[in-house]
Order: C-alpha cells, then structure tokens, then sequence
C-alpha cells in the first residue's frame, strides 16, 4: 500500500497522462492542488514509484507515464463512483424514453449512445431471443421450395430464418405449417421446447421440424452490437496498435468472450492485460450487466485506451445498463 504522499502524486500524475496523452514532469505534479511539495521531492517520489512499477518513463529526457499496475491503484483507491451531468443524464433518459420497436434496432442504438458519451468504442451484448416469450410465428413462401420463417419475441426481438424445405410444397401446406408451429410455440420460450409435436400430416410436419431447428439455432446466438470502433482507434499513434484494435473488434466471438469474462470474474473494469486479450493489451474494458427481475440478460461497456475517463466511463457504463434493464423489463 501506497503512503498519502505517493498515492497523491501517482493520482495526479494519472490525471494528468489522462487529460493530455503526455508524459509528466515533476515541476508540473508539484504545482497540482493535494500535492503541496518541491518538485525535487516530487522527483524522488516519482522514482520510487518507477521502481515500484507504478510508473514508467518511456524516453530518458521525458516524464513519467503510468503502467497498468498504477492505473489498478488509481481505480480502486482513488477513484470514487462518478455522476453523469446533468446533460449526458438527460440525453440517456430522452433516448430511453423514445426506445420503441424491435429490439435489434434499440440495441444497436444503444452502442451508438454509449460511443457519443464517452468516444470510445462501446459493445452492447443482448439477451438471446431463445429465453423470450414468442409472440408470433409466421412462414413466407418465398419460392415453391424455400421459404423464410419469422419468429417475433415478446421483448422485441425479432428473428428471421431462410429455409429449404427440398421439395415443392403448395400455400395451403405452408398456412397449416405456420398455424401449427404458432400452436406449439407462442406463449413459449424456444429454449423451453425440446420438439414440435406431430400434426398426423407429414408435410407439415417436415416443414415445421425444418423451421424449428432454423429458428432455434438462430435464436440461440448472441446478439451484438459495436459501435465506434474509429473513435477508440483514433486515440492511438501506433500504426500496429490501431490495426491490433480494429481486427480484433470485427471479431464477435472474441468480444463477446472477453466481456462475458470480465463480468463472471466479477469485474467492472479490466485494465491492460488484465482482460487477457494481447492484442488489446494497450486498451481498457469497463463494463456493466444488465439485469431484469435479478436475472443477467446481457451486458453493456466501453473499450478505450488504458489512458481512459474511468470515472466518466463507469459512470455511463452504470446508467445505460441500468435503464437498458429497466426498459427491457417493460417489454
């Protein structure tokens, strides 16, 4: 643990790297509010935590740098839960207030949100649909051998399947199909049903085992959405980094993955190579979960560079789940 002295001099080095992406001198830390010492003791302070691995100085000539290990400090010692302004608060309650109709589209414009109040690159993880209530089910013909299925879920969700059937089928054989599978499968959740029961018509009832098994599989996927993956590569120099970032973003699986982690591991926020994605390794994760009736439905947060807000970013993370949940919760 860190004495009162060093832990002000490494909070307001960290500050300061935050607000300008510049390596810190001594003569600047001294001048800082809580500080109240000579630069030269500002110096041998700052050695010290080099030493102890707090800090870093990247160039001989330049100033000192935080590492991962002093951000961790500065996260769980000095930074305090955050408020929103006033602003930004109004902007989460408006665009909540107007989020109506399918869910995919509030979802991806959520992401949207969480990148315009911080500028970082933000992932939103939804609830899969196979654990809503369905609503309707219906089958289009869309050639005498294929046809799409569309399942539209309690919560807004709505999922859509292309599939072939193999064989000419008639619309009086797709209509029994459709009413058939509504039968079975409104009011239920897809998880909840292990199999379509027979209807005695054996067209039909390849048709509807055949759509089953489309929407099912599809219903099952995770549902994300990133947004302002530009943002956060915008606040890198590093040709390698930026290109680490972007082609790791594009990667569901991977995002997914590593959100899912952090949340499990009971983390609010992962620093680093804390998060154990190396070609993130320069950037920080800061993420919430959103729940609905105690239940964790998904997830929501934000990726930027281990320089981040944090208390900005777990501020915003915290207010958008919370009001993704409750606005889930009315569905």
């Amino acid at each position: 643990m860190l004495d009162e002295r060093k832990t002000a001099i490494l909070g307001a080095v960290v500050q300061e790297y935050i607000a300008t992406a510049q390596p810190v001198g001594s003569g600047h830390i001294a001048k800082r509010p809580g500080v109240a010492v000579s630069s030269a003791t500002v110096r041998n302070e700052m050695a010290v935590l080099e030493q102890e691995g707090f800090l870093v100085q990247p160039h001989t000539s330049a100033g000192r740098i935080p590492t991962d290990k002093g951000y961790r400090f500065f996260v769980d010692h000095l930074t305090q839960p955050g408020l929103l302004d006033e602003t930004m608060n109004a902007q989460v309650g408006d665009f909540f207030a107007a989020a109506h109709g399918r869910l995919e589209e509030m979802l991806h414009r959520t992401s949207n949100l969480l990148t315009e109040l911080t500028t970082y690159a933000s992932v939103v993880v939804g609830p899969k649909a196979d654990a809503a209530i369905v609503r309707s089910v219906q089958l289009v013909g869309i050639s005498s051998n294929t046809a799409t299925v569309v399942v539209v879920f309690g919560n807004g969700a709505v999922e859509s399947e292309l599939v072939e059937l193999g064989h000419d089928l008639s619309d009086d054989v797709l209509a029994r199909a459709a009413a058939h599978l509504s039968g079975a499968l409104d009011g239920a959740t897809i998880a909840a049903v292990a199999e379509i029961p027979p209807s005695g018509d054996a067209a039909v009832d390849l048709v509807c085992v055949t759509a089953f098994d489309a929407i099912r599989q599809v219903s099952a996927d995770d549902h994300v959405y990133l947004g302002g993956a530009a943002s956060v590569a915008a606040t890198f120099d590093a040709v390698e980094v930026v290109r680490n970032v972007l082609h790791t973003l594009e990667q569901q699986f991977i995002v997914v993955s590593l959100v899912r982690d952090i949340v499990d591991r009971g983390m609010s926020v992962a620093i680093g190579v804390e998060h154990g994605v190396e070609p993130l390794s320069a950037c920080s994760v800061v993420v919430a979960p959103v729940v609905v009736d105690g239940e964790h439905l998904g997830s929501v947060g934000v990726l930027g560079p281990t320089r981040m807000n944090y208390p900005q970013a777990l501020a915003t993370v915290d207010v958008v789940s919370e009001r993704l949940g409750r606005r889930l919760g009315e569905s």
